[in-house]
């Protein structure tokens, strides 16, 4: 039987789900995780291989960034389409679907080139990635809380400036936050992903700006 999840007004979770899952067991195990979140949920798939041959591409065709981030938006929308055979999650290409999703206590599948490509605070060029893209949907939304979900435990530092220097997300990030917490979960965080998120609590590490972990 489905979970039957609360529509109240909060909280609204955002979780983007790495693009380097896609050939790890990981994954999987990442989504039944999330399953079992008794909230309203959106997941943001990252672009994966489908990105890499963006990439790829470019170098040989060099077509512009702009056609590069649309394509790139492509991508991620192919990971989406990837996970909704898979494990039967719903898609969603602009806030009416998504609450129209949440009302049904559905979880929500972004598909992000209709609202992105609208969006004149986006700027096409590959330091936006699905990173950046998941806190601008995050904000968009007045989300409670934004997970990142990676291939890589943050072992060394949580500052967002450094992670980002250190390419564990990407250098547009830190303009995109705003004042929503956000985590980042890696491999270690998977044991204890299902009971945190079964409790409405969330798996991973918080990260900061420098000036939030000063304050803090």
């Amino acid at each position: 039987m489905p979970l039957k999840r609360s529509i109240d007004a909060t909280p609204l979770l955002v979780v983007k789900i790495g693009g380097s899952l896609y050939k790890s067991s990981r994954l999987a195990q990442w989504v039944r995780a999330l399953k079992t979140y008794p909230h309203r949920l959106v997941v943001v798939c990252g672009g994966g291989p489908f990105s890499d041959a963006v990439r790829d591409t470019q170098k040989i065709m060099r077509f512009n960034d702009t056609a590069a981030h649309e394509m790139a938006l492509l991508a991620m929308e192919q990971y989406a389409l990837a996970l909704n055979n898979l494990f039967d999650l719903d898609l969603a290409s602009t806030i009416s679907d998504i609450e129209k999703l949440h009302t049904k206590g559905h979880i929500a599948l972004w598909r992000p080139s209709p609202m992105t490509l609208k969006a004149s605070d986006l700027n096409p060029s590959w330091n936006i990635t699905s990173d950046s893209l998941s806190a601008w949907l995050a904000n968009q939304l007045s989300a409670s809380a934004l997970i990142l979900i990676k291939s890589i435990d943050i072992k060394t530092t949580n500052i967002i400036s450094e992670l980002a220097a250190d390419d564990v997300i990407d250098p547009s990030f830190q303009d995109y936050l705003k004042e929503i917490p956000v985590n980042i979960a890696g491999p270690d965080c998977l044991k204890n992903a299902s009971r945190l998120l079964s409790q409405g609590e969330y798996p991973g590490v918080p990260v900061f700006h420098s000036s939030q972990k000063i304050a803090s």
